[in-house]
C-alpha cells in the first residue's frame, strides 16, 4: 500500500475535505498541470454530483476560485480567504496561480450541474482553459473523500507499485496481523518502520508532532470561541459555552457521566473550528475531524500516560494504518458510502490508536478498530442546508465518545472476537453501495429535509 501517515492527515481549512480541500487542490493541480498559461483568456469550472449539489454549503465555489489563485489548503490564511474572494469578484478577474489575469465571475465562470453525475465518482469537476488562438483544454478530476484526488481515469487503473519498497506491506489487517507475529513488533512500530523507508526519523516525528499541535490548537480556539457559524442555519456555537460552564463548577447539572462531556465538547470545538471554515487537520475527513483530536487530548490529559510524546506518535502511526486499510478497500468519502465511512471510520482510527497507545496488543487494535466501525454501519450522510453542522458536529462528540468506549472494551478482552476488522470493512463497502444516492452527502434525503417536515408538520 503506497500511502503515508500523511496522506491520511493533513493540515487545512474546513468545512470538508471532499467539497473544499480536494476542490481547492484540484484546480491548482489543473493549472499546474496546463502551464504556461501566458496566452490563456478565460477559465471555467463545472461541478457535478455531490459537489454540485451541496457545494455551496460545503465552500466548494470559494475552494476553486482559491486554487485557480493558486493558493494550497496547507498554505491559505482561514482569516484572509473572504477578503480575497470579495477582491476578486469586485475586480471581475482571477489571477491565476497568482500570475496571470483573466476575466471571472462566479456567477458566469463557476457551474453546478445539480442533475448530472460524472461516470467515476459522485464528486466530479471539470475545469477548461481558453486560449488566445481560440483552442480550449479541459481536464475532469474527482475528490474521491480525505483531501484526496484523482484524475479522469486514475481511478480505473490498477494499484501502482509502490513509489518506496516498505518493510512491512499490507493490504488487509490480516497482512499486518502476520508481519506482527511474524516479526513481534507492534503496529505502531511497523507503521513507522514503513515510514522510514521514506524519510528520516527526525522529519517523522516533526511531522507527527506538527499535526498534534494543529489539532490541539483547534481545540484550544474552539473552547475559546462563540457566536453563531456561517450559511444561514443561524447555528450557534456551543463548545465554548459548556466548556465555561464545565470550567465554573457549575455543579446543579451534573451527572456521573460527565467525566465524558470534555471529549465530547472536544470533539464539537473542532468541528465547529471546521465548519466556520478555520484551521483543521484532515482525520481522515474534515467532517470527522473533531474524533481523533478530542481521543487525543483525552490520552494526554486524562490517561496520565508515562510517556506522553511517543504515546501521541504511536496513536497517530496507528490510527493511520486503519485509515488506509478502510481508505483502500471500502471508502472514506460520504459522498459514495455515507458517513459510516467518515465519522465511523474515524472513531475506529481513534479507538485504534488509543489502544496502541495505551499499550495494547495488536489484537486488542484489531478488536478496537473493528467495534469503531461496526457500530456505524449504515449511517447516512444527511447534512441539513447541505452544511457540515447538523448533525455532523454532535455527531463527532458521540463518535469520539464510542471510539473511547470501543478501546475500553478492547482492552478489556484479549483480542479475540467474532468479526474481524477486514470483514466489517468489507460489509461496511457494501452497505455503501447499497445506500440510496439521496443518503450519501446529496441533502436530499434523511434530516436534510425531514427536519423541515417535522418542524411544521401539524400535531
Amino acid at each position: 500500500m503506497d500511502m503515508s501517515v500523511f496522506d491520511l492527515f493533513k493540515i487545512g481549512i474546513g468545512p470538508s475535505s471532499s467539497h473544499t480541500v480536494g476542490p481547492m487542490v484540484a484546480a491548482r493541480r489543473f493549472l499546474l498541470e496546463n502551464s504556461p498559461l501566458d496566452d490563456v483568456v478565460a477559465v471555467e469550472a463545472a461541478l457535478y454530483g455531490s459537489l454540485a449539489l451541496t457545494g455551496v454549503g460545503h465552500g466548494t465555489d470559494k475552494a476553486v476560485i482559491l486554487g485557480l489563485m493558486g493558493e494550497t489548503p496547507q498554505g491559505v490564511a482561514p482569516g484572509q480567504v473572504d477578503a480575497m474572494l470579495a477582491a476578486a469578484e469586485e475586480a471581475k478577474q482571477l489571477a491565476l496561480l497568482g500570475a496571470k489575469a483573466v476575466p471571472f465571475s462566479a456567477a458566469v465562470n463557476l457551474i453546478f450541474h445539480k442533475t448530472e453525475n460524472l461516470p467515476e465518482h459522485p464528486n466530479g469537476m471539470r475545469f477548461t482553459l481558453k486560449r488566445a488562438d481560440g483552442s480550449v483544454t479541459d481536464k475532469v478530476y474527482y475528490s474521491v473523500g480525505g483531501g484526496f484526488i484523482r484524475a479522469e481515469g486514475e481511478l480505473a487503473q490498477t494499484e501502482a507499485a509502490p513509489t518506496v519498497q516498505i518493510p512491512f506491506p499490507f493490504c488487509t489487517m490480516a497482512d499486518l496481523l502476520a508481519h506482527g507475529a511474524a516479526s513481534g513488533m507492534t503496529i505502531p512500530a511497523m507503521l513507522r518502520a514503513n515510514e522510514l523507508a521514506r524519510m528520516d526519523e527526525e522529519a517523522l516525528d516533526a511531522g507527527l508532532d506538527r499535526i498534534w499541535h494543529v489539532m490541539r490548537d483547534c481545540i484550544a480556539h474552539g473552547l475559546e470561541t462563540s457566536g453563531q457559524l456561517p450559511g444561514g442555519l443561524k447555528v450557534k456555537r456551543r463548545a465554548a459555552d459548556l466548556w465555561r460552564q464545565a470550567a465554573n463548577g457549575d455543579r446543579a447539572n451534573q451527572l456521573p457521566h460527565d467525566a465524558l462531556n470534555g471529549v465530547s465538547l472536544y470533539a464539537m470545538a473542532v468541528n465547529e473550528e471546521n465548519a466556520a471554515g478555520g484551521r483543521v487537520v484532515t482525520a481522515p475527513t474534515n467532517g470527522a475531524a473533531g474524533i481523533i483530536p478530542a481521543v487525543l487530548k483525552y490520552y494526554a490529559e486524562d490517561c496520565k500516560p508515562l510517556d506522553p510524546v511517543r504515546g501521541v506518535r504511536d496513536f497517530l502511526l496507528t490510527a493511520a494504518a486503519i485509515g488506509m486499510l478502510c481508505k483502500r478497500n471500502a471508502s472514506i468519502s460520504g459522498a459514495e458510502i455515507g458517513c459510516q465511512g467518515e465519522v465511523g471510520v474515524a472513531c475506529a482510527m481513534a479507538a485504534a490508536g488509543l489502544v496502541a497507545a495505551l499499550g495494547g496488543s495488536n489484537l486488542q487494535i484489531e478488536n478496537a478498530a473493528e467495534i469503531g466501525i461496526e457500530h456505524h454501519l449504515g449511517m447516512t450522510c444527511d447534512p441539513i442546508g447541505g452544511l457540515v453542522q447538523i448533525p455532523c458536529i454532535e455527531r463527532n462528540g458521540m463518535g469520539a465518545v464510542k471510539a473511547i468506549t470501543a478501546a475500553s472494551l478492547a482492552l478489556k478482552g484479549d483480542g479475540t472476537h467474532f468479526v474481524s476488522l477486514d470483514e466489517v470493512i468489507e460489509t461496511m463497502r457494501q452497505t455503501g453501495a447499497d445506500m440510496q444516492a439521496k443518503y450519501k452527502e446529496t441533502s436530499l434525503g434523511g434530516l436534510a429535509i425531514h427536519v423541515v417536515t417535522v418542524n411544521h408538520a401539524a400535531c
